[in-house]
């Protein structure tokens, strides 16, 4: 016996009790959402050093940026965080505290950034990245950095350098 199949017929609409047009399939009533993305990452720090990865990969290669990388289902962030850390730089971290959330709206993104340590003082560039570097505050070259968010999550880690206790950052006001 042959199954039938219906040809997908998607037309732009607002369904049913929901507030946004969507993708919704004629045929069968299927809703296709399009949702953000969450992206989790992290200031590493030892001896007042911090990681960052410059891009063997696309979007900005050869850029700097800090470990970071779409988060996966089945995780949290926090153990997203710790498995990017392992892609990009081969370490491994231990999460102190949350830094920063920031939302992207134009490339639909939610940023989530922690601050953290290495957990033993090894690293190496992972096949994401195409080198590895510790760097002081004078050293970071920010010309090269990847992303506005990397800027924003380095100078916000910078205010409060050493303090024990502060609210978690949001994106920076223009």
């Amino acid at each position: 016996m042959a199954i039938k199949t219906q040809t997908p017929d998607f037309r732009r609409e607002t369904p049913e009790g929901d507030s946004h047009e969507r993708d919704v399939c004629t045929a069968c009533g299927f809703v296709n959402y399009v949702n953000p993305k969450i992206v989790t990452g992290s200031i590493v720090r030892h001896d007042g050093r911090i990681m960052l990865c410059r891009r063997a990969i696309e979007p900005r290669i050869g850029f700097w940026t800090l470990p970071a990388g779409f988060m996966e289902v089945g995780e949290t962030t926090e153990e997203a965080a710790m498995r990017e850390a392992r892609e990009e730089a081969n370490a491994a971290i231990v999460i102190d505290r949350l830094l920063a959330v920031y939302t992207i709206p134009r490339i639909a993104q939610v940023q989530i950034m922690y601050l953290a340590h290495l957990a033993e003082p090894s690293f190496s560039a992972g096949p994401e990245s195409l080198e590895v570097m510790m760097v002081g505050w004078n050293e970071i070259p920010w010309e090269e950095i990847a992303f506005p968010s990397v800027t924003w999550a380095l100078e916000q880690y910078r205010s409060v350098e050493g303090v024990a206790d502060f609210a978690p950052f949001s994106n920076p006001q223009e």
